[in-house]
């Protein structure tokens, strides 16, 4: 694997280029990864791993989560085409801060930040949380009081944006704030509101003419997403002032319902990381504990609707970065379905694990949110012909409190092995509530590659994590080339990792997804919704390097951040993370609520219903 690693090295950056310790580290980490791949390949695949390739014939490729067969296809090498019209490129001068230090020089400051030591979970901090009127009203209610004239649009942008500009000293969570182009959307939204009130029409798409569902709503993109005429960083140097020349499909679905986009939020650099803090913007910070992290690779999203500032925010998840910062910061999060919302305009990392969904306060917000974005788009082939109605509806009924004849699996088995006893007891009372209200508890095996059980979160994570290395490598590999020295090194290393995995290993890896995805598949025709924690440890400290469970050896945190939120990426189903309760070191803790595919409207209402069952966060 060395001599291999060492020739692929001189073909791509030139003889010389990488020095002698980091082939044998890179060849050292390769073969650990490919080695437990292989291993997972022969236990579950068996005999039928020369078979089963990309035939859409065989019988593998029918029996994913409810995916249709064109969009499983779509899960694999094919969404590598259409749908990332963002491209990781520099500004024809050249980024800003080139030149400032070598990716290697960059990465001494993250490895220490990496090796603090763990001591008790809860630092001293503070909470930076929004205040006045506006604080924890939602989206819906906005909607409300714009459109029975109680308050105005450029009115609330401006309160809004004065709160950011005030508590983003704190949280460090935005990029950019678009403040002259929110205001003059927000005039315009007055203007619609008013001609809709003359009977003229034109707020917004809503019924009848009327204000659409996220009429005046201020809402914030992840620094992934396009906004036309507005820098997308994507976190690193290597794009620092690439200004977008068009808006995302998102976006424009968002503005077409009425939104007002008010900012860009931070992301970890290309989205490849859980924490949200990387050398070219620093550490977003925890709006309930400014000492801790917010969770990535959503961080900012996660901490701007944490802090109440705004009621939605969008993300993107590919092993957990829209349910991790969500969880982190006692946010709703949801990923939905594979296919379900288009990602052209977006900065992707792993074309077949990528997904874009909300942050919001509230379920109901949530679902709102996706109703809107939901749809097929041209543009990203990976979406399939079908809009989500009746979500709003779906996530009311569940705040009525009864989920009598929904059949809930527990993964038993992800929710005992290394949780934080914090996470353990939310997550306990979390099923109390359920089957108070009225859901059949069923306990689902989740250890082992046996037929009956789910798969294993191990076997999952180590799949998701193959996958976006040799995507996100093939994507960046001739910035590589021709920037290196912008990136981070943490994201360097990951990157030029996956240039060097072989294309049997990264097709073994598809095959094992889909057979994996059969498997669950079987599993969620026995139950409606399946349900786990969505992190094993409450939101750790800026900086920690790792975490210490009971009657294990220390685990990594960013390994334990996506433990149980990376599987689900691999299965494609829909997934919604609900804040259940403030642990007694005053840090949000979260559920996370897995469906059928597409069937996202059962989700929310299971999260609605918790929702109610917990009260306010916030007392």
């Amino acid at each position: 694997m060395e001599e291999l690693v060492r020739s692929m090295a001189e073909e791509l950056l030139g003889r010389g280029a990488v020095e002698d310790e980091v082939i044998r580290e890179t060849a050292a980490r390769l073969e650990g990864l490919v080695a437990r791949l292989r291993a997972f390949g022969e236990e579950v695949l068996g005999e039928t791993l020369p078979a089963i390739a990309f035939d859409p014939g065989h019988p593998a490729y029918h029996a994913a989560p409810g995916l249709p067969v064109e969009t499983l296809e779509r899960l694999g090498t094919a969404g590598g085409t259409g749908y990332g019209a963002a491209r990781p490129v520099a500004s024809p001068s050249g980024p800003e801060g080139a030149g400032t230090g070598s990716g290697r020089a960059a990465a001494g400051g993250d490895r220490e930040r990496s090796t603090r030591a763990t001591g008790s979970w809860a630092a001293p901090g503070r909470r930076v949380m929004a205040g006045g009127p506006l604080a924890g009203v939602s989206a819906g209610e906005l909607v409300e009081a714009f459109r029975r004239g109680r308050m105005g649009v450029e009115e609330v942008t401006r309160a809004v944006l004065e709160q950011v500009e005030t508590l983003d000293r704190d949280l460090r969570a935005f990029v950019t704030v678009t403040a002259e182009q929110a205001l003059a959307t927000a005039r315009r939204r007055d203007e619609e509101l008013a001609r809709w009130r003359r009977g003229g029409g034109g707020a917004g798409d809503g019924a009848g003419g009327g204000p659409g569902p996220l009429f005046g709503v201020p809402v914030a993109l992840k620094d992934l997403i396009d906004l036309a005429g507005v820098p997308t960083t994507a976190g690193s140097r290597v794009r620092a002032g690439h200004v977008a020349r068009e808006s995302a499909t998102v976006v424009r679905r968002l503005e077409a319902a009425g939104a007002v986009i008010v900012g860009k939020t931070a992301t970890h650099e290309f989205a490849f990381g859980a924490t949200t803090d990387t050398p070219f913007h620093g550490p977003v910070h925890n709006p309930w504990n400014l000492e801790h992290s917010a969770g990535g690779s959503s961080g900012g999203s996660g901490a701007v609707v944490g802090a109440g500032l705004l009621p939605v925010a969008l993300g993107t998840d590919t092993g957990g970065s829209i349910r991790i910062p969500a969880a982190a910061c006692g946010t709703v999060g949801l990923k939905p379905t594979y296919g379900r919302v288009s990602r052209h305009g977006t900065v992707p990392l792993s074309w077949s694990l990528d997904h874009t969904g909300p942050l919001a306060g509230t379920v109901a917000d949530a679902a709102r949110v996706l109703e809107v974005l939901a749809g097929p788009d041209p543009l990203d082939p990976a979406t399939v012909p079908a809009t989500a109605q009746g979500l709003v509806e779906a996530a009311a009924a569940g705040a009525a409190g009864d989920l009598g004849g929904v059949r809930v699996g527990v993964l038993a088995a992800w929710a005992r092995d290394r949780i934080h006893p914090e996470v353990e007891q939310a997550f306990a009372a979390a099923l109390r509530h359920l089957q108070a209200m009225g859901a059949e508890l069923v306990e689902i095996g989740g250890t082992g590659p046996g037929e009956g059980d789910f798969p294993a979160a191990g076997v999952l994570t180590l799949v998701n994590r193959l996958l976006a290395l040799a995507e996100g490598g093939a994507y960046h590999a001739a910035t590589l080339a021709r920037q290196g020295g912008d990136y981070s090194r943490e994201v360097r290393v990951r990157f030029e990792l996956g240039q060097f995995l072989l294309a049997r290993d990264y097709l073994l890896a598809q095959r094992l997804r889909t057979e994996l995805a059969r498997r669950a598949a079987a599993v969620m025709a026995r139950c409606h919704v399946l349900v786990a924690p969505t992190l094993p440890i409450p939101a750790p400290r800026l900086g920690q390097a790792t975490w210490q469970p009971e009657g294990a050896g220390a685990e990594p945190v960013p390994e334990a951040l996506i433990r149980l939120t990376a599987p689900f990426n691999v299965t494609g189903q829909p997934v919604l993370s609900v804040p259940v309760a403030i642990g007694p070191s005053g840090l949000p803790l979260a559920i996370q609520i897995a469906g059928r595919a597409f069937d996202e409207a059962t989700v929310l209402r299971v999260g609605a219903a918790l929702e109610r069952a917990r009260g306010p966060l916030r007392g």
